[in-house]
This record gives structure tokens, sequence and C-alpha cells, in this order.
């Protein structure tokens, strides 16, 4: 009978050894060759390469598609023409819940086991999709863990009602304070930040801001942060989703930037948006700042693209990067893995006694054509318990 512990018979470790990885509590118990299988339940896992289980580190679970039938991408290219077009369509479209469950199903199926999923909040919606993606956290548990920021899409000032909606969500239960271009969204960088670390230091939760804006006011805005978040003790709190303008700015002023940033423990998450300027990963992780990825918006009212798959984004990066030689790849599969570990507190060691059994394997023959290549998936544990096989979700 099986006593709770699980053996992944016949893999291979990314340094290209052989081994079994036995597995009970939710913790890897041993890796090693020839591990005794006593009462344990056996899967052979073929020979294929394994690896730390995925986080998607930022996306917009509320917002995705995936699952309906195909939709043609109706925005325009401007981000009010998104906003509108989301906004007009919501009515039409399946519950929030739902089409998050879809692309949670698939992106398990691929690896992930870890969210940290924005959630839109204002006037016209409530908490509303706070309370979905709280209803997809408790059902999906056993496969995944959740992060929920309870996101101000339309501003915090510009907006009103918003503070006291966040404020709402964050006592339901959302796991981090939301912010968006304090200058160009509500023309007050001052008044957005007070409200923003008022609620994180009420409710003593983390800050992710996005910060789209380019040049001279999101440069503006990322120094504010920075300053805020040490003056407030909040030092590894509070994350910089996006920044493109550290991937265009003078390099005297990225230096003092990423310095400042650095110091107050600040983190970045970024999606290697294709239009957009990126962020110098290497520059950014030598200075002591922590970078880390997400699929940002998976096939919904603002893109078209998107599947979920954390290996095809890890690609990206590497891709726009211009990462070619195999320990830069394996850089970007860090910044889907150990970093956002890191950033949230958690075991970064990956496959190794004692750290969480959350992994995967690959068809590939080393981690960095697990990168290039994105091959399809074989096995996927969350805490030692099989939730996907060959590409497929098994609830």
């Amino acid at each position: 009978m099986n006593n709770g512990t699980v053996l992944l018979a016949n893999v291979r470790l990314s340094d290209g050894s052989a081994a079994d990885i036995r597995m009970a509590g939710g913790i890897i118990e041993e890796v090693g060759p020839g591990l005794d299988a006593a009462g344990a339940q056996r899967f052979d896992g073929g020979g294929l390469l394994v690896l730390p289980g995925m986080i998607d580190g930022h996306v917009h679970l509320d917002k995705t598609l995936t699952g309906l039938p195909w939709m043609p991408h109706p925005a325009g290219p401007d981000r009010e023409s998104r906003i509108a077009t989301e906004r007009g369509l919501r009515a039409t479209l399946p519950p929030p819940a739902e089409r998050a469950s879809n692309l949670v199903r698939q992106a398990v199926a691929l690896g992930a086991t870890a969210f940290r999923s924005h959630a839109d909040i204002g006037p016209d919606i409530g908490v509303g999709h706070v309370e979905a993606l709280l209803e997809v956290k408790a059902a999906f548990a056993h496969a995944a863990d959740f992060q929920i920021v309870a996101f101000p899409q339309y501003g915090v000032l510009a907006a009103l009602g918003t503070n006291e909606l966040m404020d709402e969500a964050l006592a339901m239960g959302a796991d981090l304070v939301g912010g968006i271009d304090p200058i160009d969204r509500d023309g007050d960088l001052d008044g957005q930040l007070d409200l923003l670390f008022g609620l994180a230091g009420k409710h003593d939760v983390g800050i992710d801001i996005h910060i789209h804006d380019p040049g001279e006011a999101g440069l503006l805005e990322i120094a504010a942060l920075a300053e805020r978040t040490r003056a407030a003790g909040m030092e590894g709190r509070v994350t910089v989703s996006h920044g493109f303008c550290l991937g265009a700015c003078p390099e005297d002023v990225f230096e003092h930037l990423a310095g400042a940033m650095a110091e107050a423990g600040m983190s970045l998450a970024s999606h290697g948006g294709g239009a957009s300027p990126l962020p110098p990963v290497k520059k950014l992780r030598e200075r002591g700042v922590e970078l880390f990825v997400g699929n940002d918006d998976v096939r919904d009212t603002w893109g078209p693209y998107g599947n979920g798959d954390l290996l095809i984004r890890a690609m990206l990066l590497s891709w726009r990067s211009g990462f070619r030689a195999d320990g830069d790849l394996a850089i970007a599969f860090d910044c889907a893995t150990a970093a956002p570990r890191r950033v949230f507190r958690q075991d970064d060691r990956g496959i190794a006694a004692g750290a969480p059994a959350d992994l995967f394997t690959v068809h590939a023959e080393t981690l960095a054509e697990a990168v290039a290549q994105h091959p399809p998936r074989g096995l996927v544990f969350k805490g030692g318990r099989l939730v996907a096989r060959d590409g497929a979700y098994l609830g």
C-alpha cells in the first residue's frame, strides 16, 4: 500500500547525471541513483530531463480568453483603446473564474506550479475579480500556489472609490497592493504612492506596481518608489512590473537607479514584451536587483498571443537579451524559477533534498535546449502529487 511517498524514477538532472527522486509530505526527501521504492507510488520518468516547477511571476488570469473560440483582436495599439475594448467586451464573456481556470489548467500542464496574478479593481467591477481569483486559488490549491495583487487598472485617484475597493480586497485575502503609472494614470506621483504605501502598511503586505511610463516619468516613479520603500522599512517587499524606462535610459541614470533599487531590495518583473525597451537582465542581476518573468497577458482582449508556457517566456527573454550561450539561457530559466522564489521568500534550491517537491520533466537533453526549444512536457508534480501528464492536466 502507498505510504504517501512518491518515487520519480529514471530521470536526468540538469548536470546530466541519472537519478531517482523520492518525495513525501510535499518536499523532496532524497535525490540520487537507485533509491529505495518500497511502499512508494512509483512513476517512470523515461530518462527525461527533470527541472524545478516554474513560477509565473506576472500574469492577468482574470483577463484571459483561454479556452474560448478564437476572437479577432479588436483593440487599437494604445492602452486606452485596450482598456475601452476590454470594458466593452467584458459583459459578453464567461465569468473570470471560468476563464482563469482554463489558463491555470493549461499552464500547470506545461510545468507552472505557482502564479502571481493581478486582479482588476475599479468602480465598474468592484472587487468581483479578486473574489473570482480567490475562488480559483482555492479550487487549484493542490496544483499550484497563488498570490493575488489588487490591481487598480484605471488608476487609484482617477477612478473614485478605488482606494476603498483595494482596502476591501486586501481584507478579503488579496496578497499584495497593486498600482499603475502614478504620473500618467493619476497625474499625482506622491498622491498615489501615499495611498499604496498606506494600504501596504495597514494590511502588512507588499506592493507590485505597473510602471509602463517611458522616459523621465518612469524614472521619477522608480526613484520615488525606492526612496519610499526604504523610508517605510519595506525592503524586499516592493516589485516594479515592466519598468520599460530602465531599458532606454542613459548609463549613468541606469546605474543610479539600479543601485537605489538594490539598496531598497526592490525586484523587477518583466514579460520581455516585444514592442517596448527591455530592462537589461544581466546588468540588473549583477547589481543586486532580482529580475523575474511572467507571461503578463495570455490571449486576452489586450493581445492575441501566449498559451501560458513559461519556457516560451524564458526563450523570449533570452532572444530579446541576445542570449545564446548555455549559461545565459540558464539565467533566463532562473528568472522563471529560483528568482521569483527568492522574491516570494521561498526555498529556491530547486531539485534538492528538503526543497519543495514541485518539478516537471521535459523532452530535452539539457536545460539550454529546454529554454531554446520549449519541447513537450512529460510529468508535472506539485508538492509531490502528479498533477499533469504529457501536456494534459489531471485535476
